[in-house]
């Protein structure tokens, strides 16, 4: 099925009759397409379903450009980002025309659709400005670290689910609490690999996310497990390149006080209450999305 959401996607770049763009486009890693597939098995290989995926897609590969370009970051899933290879300017630019194209061919779709991806669109952007600005203190507010993730990941996932429902027919309300819960387990997950897998796999550093000034979960839990003048080193390292027996040391405190374990568990009673949620729907396929996403090491 995903093979024709590909399909859309290149017909809908090379509706833009720009022989830079599909170079730039093919350039970008296709990622999981985790929006994609749930809209596919919750709505099927109709040809709005598709649509609908096409641009959720689309969408979300613009996100990422302008993120990597917002966090420096130069690699992406191990490969040189886009930025990387082609400046800054290029990567915002390709990320701009991929959204216009998303937010145009959308408007081919359902009005209603059209208006809930949109406004999950708007929460990312505010998620990603939410992210910045909390990236420039030691934040220890676990309330608006989760209204971020919600914001930046868990919104555009929520949308998906709530879109397809609407195109099968299906309770809106339940797929999107389904959507919600399975975007914020992913991004729990994504900070915990940031900290328990190896630069090899990530494509990145470990604990890269600290050192850019990211606050994620586990690093607030750990400051309220530690005693004070550990607290006061573990903040002394927030956004600073961490040398090795700097990192070491976090990730020996961590797993000394099973943060790790701790975050793991929050993540899952997400994912089981999601899997509850669409057991009821008699959607045995979407339970299986929802247990990959803590059984993953990228």
């Amino acid at each position: 099925m995903l093979s024709g959401v590909e399909r859309k996607i290149e017909q809908f770049v090379s509706e833009l009759n720009d022989k830079e763009v599909s170079r730039l486009y093919a350039r970008l890693p296709q990622g999981k397409r985790l929006r994609a597939k749930l809209i596919l098995h919750i709505a099927g290989p109709t040809l709005p379903a598709l649509k609908t995926a096409a641009v959720v897609e689309m969408i979300h590969a613009a996100s990422l450009l302008h993120d990597d370009v917002i966090d420096d970051a130069y690699i992406r899933r191990s490969k040189p980002s886009l930025n990387a290879l082609y400046g800054n300017k290029t990567a915002i630019m390709l990320g701009d025309i991929l959204y216009s194209k998303g937010f145009f061919e959308l408007n081919s779709i359902a009005p209603e659709i059209a208006r809930l991806v949109s406004r999950a669109v708007t929460e990312l952007s505010l998620g990603e400005l939410k992210d910045v600005s909390l990236s420039r203190e030691f934040n220890l507010d676990k309330e608006r670290y989760l209204e971020m993730i919600y914001q930046k990941t868990a919104s555009l996932i929520e949308a998906s689910a709530g879109a397809a429902a609407l195109l099968a027919g299906k309770p809106k309300k339940a797929y999107m609490a389904y959507g919600k819960n399975l975007g914020m387990a992913f991004q729990m997950i994504d900070d915990l690999l940031d900290i328990t897998s190896d630069a090899e796999t990530l494509g990145k550093p470990a604990l890269h996310d600290f050192a850019e000034g990211k606050t994620t979960l586990p690093y607030i839990y750990l400051y309220e497990e530690l005693e004070p003048e550990k607290q006061k080193k573990l903040a002394s390292l927030h956004a600073k390149q961490l040398k090795p027996e700097e990192a070491a040391w976090i990730q020996r405190e961590m797993e000394e006080r099973q943060i790790v374990q701790k975050c793991y568990l929050q993540a899952r009673a997400l994912i089981e209450e999601a899997v509850e949620l669409m057991q009821q729907c008699g959607e045995e396929t979407l339970s299986g999305i929802a247990l990959e996403m803590i059984e993953r090491n990228f």
